[in-house]
């Protein structure tokens, strides 16, 4: 009977992804973004609204993306893809330490003002200790996280490369993610068949499988980087 009742006062809501010229309108509108870097953020983004916002206004972001873009082209021999994996995991720790650690000290500190702790004292009272220990394993494995959330965003960034140049390469009348990385996709499609950019793409998603099963990010990243070796300089 109850779940007979929730279904009957429940309703269909259909959800898509909104097309990018809205988003770039909306950056526009509520954040005036430039319309120019509106379009691109949008378009970069995949119609993510937030992460568009992010683009639009963090020129950090937009370079770390452009040199996850990069990657593409330059992963030549086995020492390459070692390089990459071990880039890909830098740039998300760097960014997890950016983002947590002003929060991070807030937190402490508004903690040892609730607990009433002086906060120039070498040492503190044992119930304190146990309070900063429990925060500091919070704080930590909410950077853990989020860490392994700015991997899984820069291997959506990867795939959208492999994703243009198969675009290019069947003819699809189909917009493309990176139009300001022409060349790079151009070259990636003149080198690899479509069957080989798909084999790419699946590494990829592989990749961002595992870890999300919780294997270490590095190891998931250079058995994926190992895959989608170039079979000469692309000069790009």
């Amino acid at each position: 009977d109850v779940i007979v009742t929730i279904r009957s006062r429940s309703r269909h809501v259909r959800l898509r992804t909104p097309p990018v010229e809205a988003v770039a309108d909306l950056l526009q509108r509520r954040d005036g973004v430039d319309p120019a870097m509106a379009l691109y953020a949008a378009r970069a983004a995949q119609s993510h609204v937030g992460l568009a916002r992010r683009l639009a206004r963090d020129e950090q972001a937009r370079i770390r993306r452009r040199d996850v873009i990069a990657m593409a082209t330059k992963i030549q021999g086995v020492g390459d893809a070692i390089g990459a994996a071990a880039d890909l995991a830098q740039i998300a720790d760097e960014e997890s330490s950016a983002s947590g650690a002003e929060r991070d000290a807030a937190e402490r500190a508004r903690l040892m003002e609730i607990l009433a702790a002086d906060p120039t004292a070498r040492t503190q009272p044992p119930h304190i200790r146990s309070q900063l220990a429990a925060l500091e394993r919070e704080q930590k494995m909410r950077a853990t996280r989020y860490g392994r959330d700015v991997v899984d965003r820069a291997l959506v960034d990867l795939t959208s490369v492999y994703r243009d140049a198969l675009v290019l390469r069947l003819g699809s009348d189909v917009d493309l993610v990176n139009p300001d990385a022409i060349e790079k996709v151009r070259a990636l499609g003149g080198v690899f068949t479509p069957e080989q950019l798909l084999a790419a793409m699946d590494a990829i998603n592989e990749a961002r499988d595992r870890i999300n099963a919780n294997v270490p990010p590095l190891l998931a990243l250079e058995a994926m980087a190992l895959q989608l070796r170039v079979p000469r300089d692309l000069g790009v």
